[in-house]
C-alpha cells in the first residue's frame, strides 16, 4: 500500500523534462500560480494522531511519496525541511519515497543526524535525456543515501548509463523508466526503454518499466494510451528486471 505526503506545493521548471509538468497543468485550470511555493495543510500529516494517539492518517507500513506537487529540496522550503525530516524520523514506521531534480541541494539539507541515511528513506534522481545523466547522476550517487533510485521520467530520447552503472551499480537500488502522461505528452520509444533495460541487465541493476506514457512507439507503430491503462501496459511487456516474466519476453524480443 502506497500514500502521497506533499508538505508544500509549487515548483520552478529546471529542465526539459518539467515542460508538461502535470502540476503546473492542473493548478492552471484553477487560476493558480504554480511558481509559488507555500506550506499546505497537510505539512504534519505524517504525525497527527486520534483521541487514542494512535497515528490518524498514515498507518504503518505503507510507501509514502513525498512532495509529488513540489520538490522536496527545493530552496524555498528551507524554512520548514527540519521539521519535516524530524516527522521523517518520528515515522521510522513507513517508508518516505523522495523524488528530485535538484541533487546539488542534497547534500546541504540533510539532518544533522543523518549519517549515510536514514533507513526508511528513498532518494530518487529524475534525468530525463543524456544531458541530465551526465549533469545530475554523478552528483547525486556520491551522496550518503541509504537507498538510492534513478527515474528515466519522462524519458526524452535514449540515454548511456554504461560509465554511471559501471561505477555506482552497487549503490543503485533501482533504474526506473516511463514516458511521458497528459496533454501534449511527447512521444517515448519502446526502443529507449529496452535499452536502458539491457544496460541494467548488463550490470546486474534492477530495471522498472513503470508506465508507457501517453504516446508510446513501438518499431513502426505509435500507440495512444490513456492513462488509466499506462502501468498495467508497461507490466504485461514484462521487461522489468529480475521478474518471472524477463527471461520470456527477452527470448521473444531477440
Amino acid at each position: 500500500m502506497s500514500e502521497t505526503w506533499n508538505p508544500w506545493h509549487g515548483c520552478h521548471k529546471v529542465s526539459a523534462g518539467c515542460l508538461n509538468c502535470f502540476m503546473y497543468q492542473r493548478d492552471a485550470q484553477f487560476g493558480k500560480d504554480s511558481s509559488m511555493v507555500y506550506r499546505t495543510r497537510q505539512f504534519n500529516l505524517p504525525v497527527r494522531r486520534c483521541r487514542n494517539h494512535n497515528f490518524r492518517l498514515l498507518p504503518e507500513d505503507r510507501t509514502v511519496f513525498v512532495c509529488l506537487s513540489s520538490d522536496f529540496f527545493i530552496a524555498e522550503a528551507d524554512p520548514w525541511r527540519d521539521e519535516a525530516w524530524a516527522m521523517i524520523r518520528e515515522r521510522s514506521d513507513l517508508f518516505f519515497s523522495i523524488t528530485t531534480k535538484r541533487p546539488e541541494r542534497i547534500a546541504s539539507q540533510l539532518p544533522s543526524d543523518w549519517g549515510r541515511g536514514y533507513d526508511n528513506v528513498q532518494v530518487s534522481c529524475t534525468a530525463e535525456n543524456q544531458m541530465e545523466v551526465d549533469h545530475r547522476l554523478p552528483l547525486f550517487l556520491e551522496l550518503p543515501i541509504q537507498h538510492k533510485s534513478i527515474l528515466h521520467e519522462p524519458l526524452l530520447g535514449p540515454v548511456n548509463l554504461r560509465k554511471i552503472l559501471e561505477k555506482y551499480s552497487d549503490k543503485i537500488e533501482e533504474v526506473s523508466a516511463g514516458g511521458e502522461s497528459g496533454p501534449g505528452a511527447r512521444l517515448c520509444d519502446y526502443a529507449w526503454i529496452m535499452e536502458i533495460m539491457l544496460q541494467c541487465v548488463e550490470y546486474d541493476v534492477p530495471f522498472r518499466f513503470h508506465q508507457t506514457g501517453s504516446c508510446l512507439r513501438k518499431g513502426r507503430n505509435i500507440y495512444q494510451i490513456e492513462r488509466k491503462d499506462q502501468e498495467a501496459q508497461a507490466r504485461l511487456a514484462g521487461i522489468d528486471y529480475p521478474s518471472p516474466l524477463f527471461a520470456q519476453c527477452l527470448e521473444q524480443s531477440s
